[in-house]
Order: C-alpha cells, then structure tokens, then sequence
C-alpha cells in the first residue's frame, strides 16, 4: 500500500511563500524579460498592435484587441498580391471585366422598363403565415421584416422563419418556427419537398401558397444589453426593450447564426451576434443528428451573445446596423461595414475587417487603391423627382461558384467563386419617408483581397412587384400580358395609347387604365438564403454555398406590416451586373 503523509504540515510554509510573492512583486520592479507570476495580459503598446495581413489567418485574439489597435502599413496588408517589374513599379492586376471566369456576370438578355429602368425576372413574391395547421387559438397579431434560412436536409420541416411582431410603442418582439412551402399547380410545378397546397393553406396565402409555419411561433428573447452612450436625440433609445432586424443565416463553418441589432456597450446601438442553437434547443439537437456525418454538431463561435466591434474606436458610429458578414472557404469570417466610397456625406468609404474572436475585429482592411464603385451621381436617376436615393447594406452574404451544379465540368476555384449580396438603394418621398428600396446586387471576389467586382446595372424586381414614384401603367409597361390588355381596354374607352412613349405626368392622368395595379407601397430584402432541396449530399457547412443553377430564397418585408418571399435561381440574381474598375496602378518605384 502506498503512503501519502498528511499535507497540512505544508499550509505554514505555503502561505509564507505565497505572502512573499505579493510583497515582492507590489514593492519592487519586474525584469519584462522574467515570466509572470500573475495570469494577465500585458498593457498594449502606445503605438498599438500591429498585425500584418499575411499573419491574420493564424494570429491568436490579442488580449487587449479593442484598444489602441491601428492598422499596419500598406505594404504589409497587400504586399502577396501583387507583382513587381525590375523597375521596381507595381501593375495592377486584370479588371474585373477582363476575368475570363467573371463573363456570365456581365451578360444582360433582360431589356430594363423603359420609364422606371427597373429589370423584372420570372420569380414572384408570395406569402408567409405564421398561423400553424390546427392553431389553438386565433392569430391577430401582425409579423413583418422576415428573415429565412434552409434546414438541413434530414430535417422534418424545410425552413426556419425569423420575423418581426408589429407592436404598439416602442418595444421590440420577435418570433421563431419552423416552415414549409406549399405549391399550387400541376405536380410538375413542385420543387423538393413540397406538398400541394390544401383549401386552407390558400386561404391563409393566397392563390399563389406560400410559406407557412409547421407549429405556432415561438417568443425569440435575447438577454437585454446596455446603452452606453446615447447622447442628444438618440436619448430615448436607452430605454428600447427589445432587439431590431435580426439577421439569420449559416456561417461558413455551418453554424446557423443571428446578428441583431440592439443596445451598445461602446456607443447607442450596435450589432450583436448569437448562435440560434442557444435560443433554440431542438435546433443544436437537430444539427447533432446528421445521419452521414454523426456529431455534436459544429462549434459555436457565438456561444452567447457577443457585440461585434470596430476598430478603431474613432471609426464607430452612434447608431451601427446593416452590417454584412462573409465567409471564406478558409473558414475565417469577415464582417463588412460600409459600403459607398467616401463623399460629403458618407466619411468611411468601403470598409470591411476581419473577426478575431469574441466579436473583435482587425482594422479596415479595403485595399487602399480600389477604385469606386457606386455611382452618386443623380443625373440619370430615372425618377422625375430627383429624391437622391442614398445606398445601404441589406442583407447577409453567400458565397457562389460561376458555373452549374449540374455540370460535371463545373469545379470552383479562386477565379469562378464570388460572394453576393443585396444592397438597397432609398429613396424617400416628400416628407422624407421611405418612397421605395430599390433591390441591387453586389459582387466581390471570394479571395483577398475581397475586390469589389460588380453591381447590378438596374434595380430587380420580382414578376409582381411594382415601384413607388411610378404610374401603374408605366410599371408593367413592361409585361406583354398586361400591355395587350391595356390595349384592349384603350380602343374600348378611346384611352390615348402610351407606346409612342408618353411622360409620366400624361401617364398619370391616364390612371386607371385597365392594366394591372400596384402590388405594394414598398418592398425591401432582409435576407438570402439557398433554398431547402439540394439532395443528401450538403451538409450544414455548405449550406453558404452554391452554384448558379441553385436556387435562392430572398425573405422580403412588405410595407413595414407585412412579409412574403421570392424564390430565383442565383443566375438571374447575379446577371446584368455593370463591372467596378478595379485597382488603381500605382508606381512604387
């Protein structure tokens, strides 16, 4: 039998030496070059951390990451991506409409609306209820700003379905359920995993179905956060309960994340981000139940809610919100800030930085000889009014390779794979309301430095969706079907025919004329998501991934009370785009 002698003839020599230490350490200086005998991470340098960008993708989370952090000098952001003659200049890589792999992008066989210069692609905007099959009770309340994400392929339910309750004051509510679509129509009609839609189904939707909830709609509750700094007319947000415009979506690591916006410990407000699975049990079940790849599912980076930050400091505004996450093959994840290029109004430019951990970040890292990409320019804005429409990020990143899932040739690599998103451009009216979100898309490379490719060269609507600032009739000037019922109507009440090009102030005294009518005040994107149905084969870490065969579901916010959801292929998403100069030649020698 071993012996171990009892230990508390220890404790006196143990607490002398202990009591040593202290004293020693709070009465004399310490050598930086001797270890520490207290865990705790050291001051920052005056001059801040500095991390070069070709050390990001292995640098660990400084301890003291949000003070004092500036950028490294321009030679070290993008010293790997460029190539240098014997003169010593530097030639700026191909511009983006010079890539062979990028051609799709700039093909437009889609004639824009001649009065509103808006595309219209074959996709329709339909319903979401969020009234269950056999509800217990009435369902009253108003649900709008939708956010959408596909479930994995081995769940029972097809979606996951984020909205907002319209409430009455100031407070925020937000609900959760599951959801499947249902189809109207021939069995052909139907994609993976639909049912036909039942009497009461259409009643509920409509007569195009729609989206509807597979159980009632559960309370989405973050914990509240604190205000620190809301100053002057911002004052009254201190006391906001609640999160605004949640934001779902799948990391690139197949986490299923929601950023929201809310309550700032730095400024008023700011972004916080959490994965779902902590607010919704049966979820982190779910992604544990894989049954090719059996797990605990991947590891949570947000584990509680995390406020993402800025550095540096300065840079940060009192109220952030619209901030666009994306996510690299590599696994690492970039959070994008700003959009348009600096003017009077908008002092930052295009800014993005990489998440260290934690919710911190690097410093911006655009390159700094990218070229603009927006036009501010109001000149040839189509509308009469010249309201000055303003761009905005709006919804989360996916990353997409240019070729055809079906096409056995189609292998992603640097050149072929994109990221996308929405961007809105706004508009307002008179009273300086919202008159309308025009619908854009943005693409830029998936590989540093992440160069701006393209934008949308006219804004998108959906097959039903009309524009404010527009007559009727010159919405769906456009549409065959309607233009010959206009006809039709015209030489029946001798109505002056507006092919010959009429304004749009005739326009409007020609109102009604017998066409289709408006569908909606306002529509605007929340979020994108590629639609439940890509076979057995994805897993949750390629649900941020697709191809331009794969179809895309865009969650869209009706009239602020109100939701529905359009369904596309990415090709007709990402078409027509007018490509961004790319970098500017600068000579180093």
């Amino acid at each position: 039998m071993i012996y171990f002698p009892p230990l508390r003839h220890l404790l006196l020599p143990a607490t002398i030496f202990l009591t040593a230490i202290v004293f020693y350490r709070s009465s004399f200086g310490v050598s930086s070059s001797l270890p520490s005998f207290v865990l705790h991470p050291p001051a920052p340098p005056s001059e801040g951390i500095r991390i070069p960008f070709n050390e990001l993708q292995s640098v660990p989370l400084p301890a003291n990451a949000t003070e004092n952090h500036i950028p490294p000098a321009n030679q070290f952001f993008y010293q790997s991506y460029q190539s240098s003659n014997q003169s010593g200049s530097t030639k700026s890589p191909s511009k983006p409409i010079e890539v062979p792999a990028l051609q799709v992008l700039w093909q437009c066989p889609v004639q824009a609306n001649r009065f509103t210069n808006h595309i219209r692609i074959s996709a329709i905007v339909r319903n979401i209820t969020q009234v269950p099959p056999d509800p217990l009770k009435p369902e009253n309340r108003v649900f709008w700003n939708p956010t959408i994400i596909s479930l994995p392929y081995w769940a029972e339910n097809q979606y996951l379905v984020v909205s907002r309750i319209v409430t009455e004051g100031h407070h925020q509510e937000n609900v959760i359920c599951e959801a499947n679509i249902c189809y109207v129509g021939p069995e052909e009609y139907a994609k993976a995993g639909e049912k036909p839609c039942k009497e009461e189904d259409l009643k509920l939707l409509g007569p195009a179905g729609g989206l509807r909830c597979a159980s009632a709609p559960m309370g989405l509750n973050v914990p509240p956060t604190p205000a620190e700094q809301c100053h002057g007319k911002f004052l009254g947000f201190v006391d906001v309960p609640g999160f605004h415009d949640p934001r779902v979506f799948w990391s690139g690591k197949g986490e299923p994340l929601m950023m929201v916006n809310t309550q700032s410990r730095y400024a008023c407000f700011g972004l916080w981000m959490i994965d779902l699975r902590s607010l919704l049990p049966s979820l982190q079940n779910l992604l544990a139940s894989s049954p090719r790849h059996p797990s605990l599912g991947p590891l949570k980076s947000y584990p509680t809610l995390t406020e993402l930050t800025r550095n540096p400091a300065s840079t940060r505004s009192s109220i952030e919100k619209n901030w666009l996450p994306f996510f690299p093959a590599s696994g690492e994840s970039y959070i994008h800030y700003d959009l348009s290029h600096p003017t009077n109004t908008s002092i930052h430019g295009r800014t993005f930085a990489k998440l260290l951990g934690n919710g911190f970040t690097t410093t911006n890292l655009t390159d700094p000889l990218e070229l603009p990409c927006l036009a501010e320019d109001d000149s040839k804005e189509p509308d009469p009014a010249k309201r000055g429409g303003t761009w905005h990020q709006a919804t989360n990143s996916l990353r997409l390779i240019l070729c055809n899932r079906s096409d056995l040739k189609c292998k992603a690599s640097n050149d072929n794979t994109v990221f996308f998103a929405i961007i809105h451009r706004k508009f307002p009216n008179y009273l300086d309301l919202p008159l309308r979100y025009e619908r854009y898309f943005m693409v830029w490379s998936a590989t540093p430095p992440f160069s701006l490719l393209g934008i949308s060269k006219h804004p998108i609507l959906m097959t039903n969706e009309t524009a404010s600032g527009w007559a009727e009739s010159e919405n769906w000037s456009d549409d065959p079907v309607n233009v010959e019922t206009v006809e039709k109507y015209q030489k029946q009440h001798h109505v002056r025919s507006l092919s010959n090009g009429t304004n749009s102030t005739n326009a409007w005294s020609m109102e009604p004329y017998g066409g289709k009518e408006f569908w909606a005040y306002f529509t605007y994107t929340v979020s994108i998501a590629y639609a439940w149905g890509r076979g057995d084969h994805e897993e949750v870490g390629d649900k941020n991934v697709g191809y331009l065969d794969d179809e895309v579901v865009l969650a869209i916010g009706i009239d602020d009370k109100g939701q529905g959801f359009a369904r596309a292929k990415a090709a007709d998403l990402v078409q027509c785009l007018r490509a961004c100069p790319g970098r500017a030649e600068k000579d180093v020698g």
